[in-house]
């Protein structure tokens, strides 16, 4: 069976989007087995071995056009343990401002970076940075310099990442 059906609101995945939006949690954790069971059948085996499968594109894949439209996305995938989490995030993430430049921390950075659906390696290159870099941001090792806020900064209004300044 394949997974690319066309049925708009009726893929697959369409019990997955009906148990995630019916749920009032903020983090959501299923394991894999757990996934199935809700769908009635398996997982291709690229969700087994393909971190990719879980990312959260808003093209080309109904399993996260399902997640998405319930309104979370992925924040951990665990392949070896087959488990994943979905997280609710805020309609409206609140950033401080400074000077004139918004202070992106840690939190803010991974929210917009999964907001459009990016890992680490196409997060850096979108911003011109290592991916490195992008790491140390999200483990908050360091802050980026007032020249990275203010990219981050065009790069979310570009991608229609919702914020409220304070």
């Amino acid at each position: 069976m394949s997974s690319q059906g066309g049925k708009q609101g009726g893929s697959k995945y369409q019990p997955l989007l009906d148990a995630l939006h019916q749920s009032d949690r903020t983090h959501v954790t299923l394991t894999f087995a757990e996934i199935e069971a809700l769908l009635g059948g398996a997982l291709p085996p690229s969700a087994r071995s393909k971190r990719g499968w879980w990312s959260n594109r808003s093209k080309g894949a109904l399993q996260a056009t399902a997640w998405m439209s319930a309104g979370y996305l992925v924040d951990t995938i665990d392949l070896e343990s087959e488990q994943v989490t979905f997280t609710k995030p805020p309609a409206v993430y609140r950033v401080q401002c400074i000077n004139d430049t918004l202070q992106w921390n840690s939190e803010l950075i991974r929210a917009l970076r999964l907001h459009m659906g990016l890992n680490q390696s196409a997060m850096a290159k979108e911003l011109g940075v290592r991916q490195q870099t992008v790491s140390e941001w999200e483990k908050g090792v360091y802050t980026p310099t007032r020249a990275s806020s203010k990219h981050l900064t065009l790069v979310a209004e570009k991608a229609a990442f919702r914020y409220e300044v304070y």
